[in-house]
């Protein structure tokens, strides 16, 4: 049965310097305003003892808006800032919900640099999209084209620390599931091998970090023996930040073709439900662990298995995988296996095993078990 569901679409552009200028300054805005809001929400609720709404921060901001010291706040669309003081509100529901830390200050350097329209904020008409307060349209780089007939609800413009331009548009598709397979895997994650099937196929890990870590290395060195709050100093920040989108948009890239593969061929896939931050903590693996992007990985399987009517099935992260032994009628289970055993025989059975086949053959085994 088809979904209706919000996806967004993210597209490069290169702007012209008028764009560019006012886009920058709505950044600036941006965090001024949310911060400012921030501000004036803590000492409201330490002195006051008053909780505040978004309805409280958009008086805020009107008012705001005409005083001297902020009168610049009127330079861009007011849209943006609106929406900043629905995320921070956002935000402050999450924190009381304990789902979330306190909300934090924006950085000038350190904070992502965006700002989100609504769809009064900007017009979409024959494939060109202008913002408010442009004369002309943002050169967009249409690499893929959106769904037909699509109209953005919300856009999302941003600049990474390498200096790319970005913008994001909110759209509303029509997903339909893919045709049933019948067929089911089991997928142990690895670093030897960023996953292994239940089948026996092993899928390369490319390591796009350490590929590049040299290189890293040297930009990163550059970077040290530059003068704190020097222009050569922000140009190297951007060499550095360059060399890093670099690897994670080739790790984005062969992660989407690995789990978009598996998804269109896989009814059903068995994933153990590993919690990464607490793995992160092996000083000696966290490098390769976070290359891995495994968390990544498992977000991908987890949206994708629901737009396109498959079945993620998630194992729970104390299972034995690797130390049980997958024939069927043996349940003999080692005490111990460290991550240098690659391949064991079984001393109740006999069978010999490849260690990451044998763990996705029992993944798979105990996600069937638990449907």
């Amino acid at each position: 049965m088809s979904q209706t569901i919000k996806r967004a679409y993210k597209y490069r552009f290169y702007p012209t310097t008028e764009q560019a200028a006012l886009l920058h300054r709505t950044f600036g805005c941006v965090r001024y305003v949310w911060n400012k809001a921030l501000a004036e929400r803590t000492r409201r609720y330490k002195d006051e003892g008053k909780n505040t709404t978004y309805v409280d921060t958009a008086k805020w901001l009107t008012a705001w808006k005409q005083d001297e010291e902020s009168e610049f706040l009127r330079e861009v669309s007011n849209v943006p800032l609106q929406q900043t003081l629905r995320a921070q509100q956002v935000a402050f529901n999450n924190f009381f919900a304990k789902r979330a830390k306190y909300p934090q200050f924006k950085s000038r350097k350190k904070s992502r640099k965006s700002a989100t329209f609504a769809n009064n904020a900007f017009s979409f008409r024959d494939g060109q999209l202008k913002l408010a307060k442009t004369t002309e349209p943002l050169p967009i780089r249409w690499h893929r084209p959106l769904p037909e007939g699509a109209e953005p609800s919300t856009v999302t413009v941003s600049q990474d620390a390498a200096g790319r331009w970005f913008v994001s548009l909110l759209v509303e598709e029509t997903i339909t599931p893919l045709p049933d397979t019948g067929a089911v895997v089991g997928i142990d994650a690895g670093l030897d091998h960023l996953v292994t099937l239940s089948t026996g196929e092993k899928v390369a890990n490319p390591r796009h970090e350490r590929d590049d870590r040299r290189k890293l290395a040297k930009a990163q060195k550059a970077l040290a023996r530059k003068a704190k709050g020097s222009n050569n100093r922000a140009k190297a920040r951007q060499r550095v930040a360059r060399i890093h989108a670099r690897i994670a948009d080739r790790r984005r890239d062969h992660l989407h073709k690995v789990t978009t593969r598996l998804v269109r061929e896989n009814q059903a896939l068995a994933i153990e439900d590993l919690t990464v931050r607490n793995m992160l903590k092996n000083h000696s693996l966290a490098r390769a662990i976070s290359d891995a992007a495994w968390s990544e990985l498992r977000s991908m399987l987890e949206y994708k298995t629901g737009w396109y009517g498959r079945e993620l099935l998630l194992v729970d992260r104390w299972f034995p995988s690797s130390k049980l032994c997958s024939t069927t009628g043996c349940s003999h289970v080692n005490e111990k296996m460290p991550l240098n055993v690659r391949s064991w025989t079984c001393p109740s059975c006999g069978t010999h095993h490849d260690r990451d086949v044998n763990a996705a053959t029992n993944i798979l085994a105990a996600g069937l078990a638990e449907r």
